[in-house]
């Protein structure tokens, strides 16, 4: 049985990407899923100064053991002005301190969306590209626009053509 590792990389503790991740996570056939709270992971804000000061703080060295457990990691962007989330990436700043290849080199799923028709599309593209170099051996991407008009919390993705584009990308990752 897959163990499925599955985030939100946002800190709204009422975060569509967490519910979007949680979902794609559970459409896996044969596994077990986890999901994280990135809040749990709340850490000081990355610098060589600190680092050098007090070390890389325990909470980095649990998120990549996380990681380093899981057989696929399912992420869902929050695009915060074209990019990650602070909360996000000030962890993998810190992770990728410890390992450079953050991801162990594990099948990932990126995830992306946005209450707007763009869903996150920016966010999404530069993890396609930046994530490869730090481990992540990725395997879909897919964005889901319009998060309100196209989720629902009891149902899932309901637009059946986005449904069904996402389901096609997990099972070539099974």
């Amino acid at each position: 049985m897959k163990k499925i590792l599955a985030f939100g990389a946002s800190s709204s503790a009422t975060s569509i990407n967490k519910q979007l991740a949680t979902y794609a996570a559970h459409q896996f056939a044969n596994a077990t899923v986890e999901v994280l709270d990135l809040n749990d992971y709340e850490m000081p804000i990355f610098s060589i100064d600190k680092e050098t000061k007090t070390g890389i703080p325990q909470l980095a060295h649990d998120f990549l053991a996380k990681l380093g457990g899981a057989d696929v990691i399912v992420i869902s962007f929050a695009e915060h002005n074209g990019a990650y989330s602070t909360a996000f990436k000030n962890i993998l700043d810190w992770t990728s301190r410890i390992n450079g290849k953050t991801f162990q080199e594990k099948p990932t799923l990126l995830l992306a969306t946005s209450p707007g028709p763009r869903g996150g599309a920016s966010v999404l593209e530069m993890a396609k590209n930046r994530f490869p170099f730090q481990g992540a051996d990725v395997k879909g991407a897919f964005s889901l626009p319009s998060f309100a008009t196209n989720f629902d919390a009891e149902k899932g993705i309901t637009n059946e053509a986005l449904k069904a584009q996402l389901l096609e990308i997990i099972e070539a990752i099974e």
